[in-house]
């Protein structure tokens, strides 16, 4: 097995792109990937779009075809908001639907490495869109690849620890998994009382047989 971790980058990473104005951008990816090949590392694995099915392992095919309508349209960045798609955190452009799947797609795919022993460790710098919930968009998350690459590992019956160190709450794979005893979010954030998503406090600790498998700091 392979020492090095498997960097995930390839040319759709660059088109998951809300705009000039907005802080999520794929040019940062610039001087990031330079340094990592300046110390040997090489993209292995160009992510490519989750098939609907896959992406259906988290969340629901109304909101697939709605983020699909978005994508096709020829809409505005203002246009009128829909499961959390419109102005603001998640405005919609052209070919929105495949750049995010690719998003999921290159976690799901390195998620199959690890699963079959390719490489022990992988990295996604355009990974890790923990916001977006089962049927909406939210915090620039369209479709939510973290939550994916988990559902993965739990259909090969693996537990898995799953650690946020985004200064924001990781609500979107917390809400996603919350119900499931065989995955552990652990989420260490600012306060939801001054940020957002408003959420993410230390009295959330799961659901029903899951309780006690949620932790918030």
């Amino acid at each position: 097995m392979p020492d090095l971790p498997l960097l995930v980058f390839g040319p759709r990473s660059l088109t998951y792109d809300f705009g000039p104005s907005h802080p999520l951008t794929p040019r940062r990816f610039g001087p990031g990937i330079d340094l990592l090949r300046a110390l040997g590392a090489e993209p292995g694995l160009a992510p490519e779009p989750a098939t609907d099915e896959e992406l259906r392992l988290c969340h629901t095919a109304r909101y697939i075809q709605t983020v699909k309508r978005f994508s096709e349209a020829d809409l505005e960045p203002w246009a009128e908001s829909e499961a959390g798609i419109g102005p603001g955190d998640d405005p919609p452009f052209h070919g929105m639907h495949e750049a995010a799947a690719s998003v999921a797609g290159g976690s799901l795919r390195a998620m199959d490495a690890i699963l079959s022993g390719e490489v022990l460790h992988a990295f996604h710098p355009g990974g890790g869109l923990h916001h977006a919930m089962p049927s909406r968009a939210g915090g620039f998350c369209i479709y939510n690849d973290v939550a994916l690459a988990i559902a993965r590992a739990r259909a090969a019956g693996l537990r898995v620890m799953y650690i946020d160190l985004d200064v924001h709450h990781g609500d979107g794979v917390e809400a996603i998994h919350a119900a499931d005893p065989g995955v552990l979010t652990v989420s260490i954030h600012e306060s939801g009382r001054y940020l957002f998503p408003g959420t993410g406090f230390a009295w959330e600790i799961g659901e029903g047989a899951a309780a006690g498998t949620v932790v918030n700091c």
